[in-house]
This record gives structure tokens, sequence and C-alpha cells, in this order.
């Protein structure tokens, strides 16, 4: 099957009809100019070598030649061979809390966005390793699976937004066991697991949950987000309150957070606002054992374009060499 990496220069060719519509009305008005100086039977028996046809036979050329051209900058592929690629590095799979608590602004813009924003910094940073992403709040969902193709894992982050998850709430232990369960099958030995929330749990025992997947041999980290004098929730009609009218202020739960790590067989990393945590505990997975991330296997395009190319040449040479002189039919 064909495929065009670049097929916006496809809609160059309509254009290429042009040619022949302007060179048409170029003969059109030269043949009335040619009428002024006398009758057209008799110019054409002054100019007997010219022809006509030969005229439009170069525009074909031309026009065959541009069409040529265009298709080769579109880069026609075809996949034609399968590669296997092979990887070592660590699995990670990152759990970011999407609860309403995270839009607090006691990190700029909120938490939500900086975490985000740390997020796609620290995947500039992966170079053989695998990512997953599991958003969570009242339940977790794997919002990207295990995967080394970074441009996703970017796309995904900027998709990502507290209503990601419909039932609110913070289950932190939830949220690690399903991201405990989307590791690869291939993976025994470096794999993570990294949560991103204010520990605000009000849902399950994330401290069991974290010792149960260590038992697999899964570390756990965590990255406290949030101030421990607390902050107010801003949405958009305001500030949020609770059922008695109360403003709602969401404070960093630091303890359940060092407790989750420790069970983890991980670390606890609070979050700055220049420095958000990400890059220490990466700098620890590092010194984990890198482990063969199996195969890869791929589809690779093979290029067409230098076929397109030299189709273009032969047509422009064929341009070239045609003349709007008739051959003479003798040499002598």
């Amino acid at each position: 099957m064909l495929y065009f990496a670049n097929p916006d220069f496809l809609l160059l060719l309509p254009f290429i009809l042009l040619v022949p519509v302007v060179y048409g009305v170029r003969r059109i008005v030269r043949r009335r100019r040619l009428a002024a100086f006398g009758d057209p039977e008799l110019v054409s028996a002054l100019m007997p070598s010219f022809s006509a046809g030969r005229g439009w036979l170069k525009i074909i050329f031309f026009s065959l030649g541009l069409a040529c051209v265009i298709l080769g900058l579109s880069r026609p592929q075809m996949g034609a061979t399968l590669k296997e690629h092979k990887s070592r590095g660590a699995e990670i799979m990152i759990c970011l809390d999407v609860s309403n608590s995270m839009l607090a602004k006691d990190y700029s813009p909120s938490r939500l966005e900086r975490a985000k924003l740390a997020i796609s910094r620290l995947v500039d940073r992966l170079a053989d390793d695998r990512i997953g992403l599991v958003v969570f709040a009242g339940q977790s969902f794997v919002q990207l699976p295990i995967t080394a193709d970074f441009v996703s894992a970017k796309m995904f982050m900027n998709s990502i937004g507290t209503s990601s998850v419909p039932i609110q709430g913070t289950a932190i232990g939830d949220a690690i066991i399903t991201a405990a369960k989307s590791f690869s099958v291939q993976s025994r030995k470096s794999r993570a697991i990294i949560v991103i929330t204010d520990g605000e749990n009000h849902e399950d025992d994330p401290v069991e949950a974290a010792g149960t997947v260590a038992e697999q041999g899964i570390k756990v980290y965590t990255i406290g987000v949030g101030s421990e004098q607390g902050q107010p929730i801003e949405t958009e009609g305001g500030l949020m309150k609770d059922k008695n009218g109360n403003i709602v202020v969401t404070k960093l739960d630091e303890q359940t957070l060092k407790a989750v790590a420790r069970a983890g067989n991980g670390a606890y990393v609070r979050a700055g606002n220049e420095e958000f945590g990400l890059n220490p505990v990466i700098d620890d997975i590092r010194r984990m054992e890198d482990e063969e991330l199996g195969s890869v296997v791929f589809e690779d395009f093979t290029e067409q374009h230098m076929y397109f190319f030299g189709a273009a040449l032969l047509f422009f040479l064929l341009e070239a060499l045609t003349g709007e002189r008739r051959w003479k039919k003798k040499l002598f």
C-alpha cells in the first residue's frame, strides 16, 4: 500500500491543470494576432515548419514532469520490511491525581497543570525506557498503556483534566493496583510506579496496596503536591464549598505519602515550584538493573520518491528535446 509521508504537497497537483490552460489561452491570443496580418491560411503557408501538435506535446511532457516532482516531494512510501528493535531500560507507570483538589493554585498555574508540565519534561529525559499513565480520582483508569512512543505520551498528557475521571474522590490504592497490572509481561525487574498526588486519600488503603505491589518487585515512589497550610479550590463558579457552605481547603498529607513510599520500597519527594521532584526519582530508578524489554516489531517504510524524481527528469528532458517545428523528412 502506498503511503505519503508529506501529503500536504499533494494539494499542489490540481494547480498543474493551469499549465495547459494558460498555454491554450496564449495560443488563442497568438492566433488572433497573426490573423491581424492577413489571411490565416496564407500566414500558415508562410510558416510551414510550425507544428501546433508538437507544442501541445511539450506542454504535456512539462506537466507530467511537474506532477512527478510534486509526488516525489510528498515522499511516497511502501511498507516492505519488518524490523525488530530491542531496548534495555525500565518501565515506569505514572499515577496522576486528577481530583478537584488538584485545581488548587498553590503551584502555578495549578497543581494539575504543574504536574503535567513536569511529566512532559520527564518524557524528554527518557531514552530506552517505557512509560505509561494512569489517571485517578474516585477510581482509576489507564490513560496510556506502557509504551516507548513518547510523542503519543505528550499528546495524551495535553488532554488530561479533572473531567478525565467522572467519579470524584482520591483512591490512591486503586491507582497503584491498576498501574501494577499495566506493566508488560516481559518486564520483571525494572518496574516502578510514581504517584503524583496531594495525598488526601478518602477511598482505600494506599499503604496496603503499595506493600502488595512491592512483593512483586515493583517500587512505589510518591510525589507530594500541595502545601501543609492548605489552599482553596478554584472552579469556574468560584471557590469550591462543601454542603454546609464552607470553603473547601485542600492540604498536603505528607504522612500518608511517606508511608506509601516506605511500604513500596521507594521514596517520597515533596514537589517544589522549581524542582517538581521527578528528576531525583528518575535518578534513583536509573540505578535499578536495566533489562531487555522484549522486541518491538514495527513496519519500516521504503522510500519511493527517487523513482518519481527520475521520471520527472525524463519528462523534462523530453520537453526540452521536443521543438515546435516539424522534423524534416529529408536531410538534403
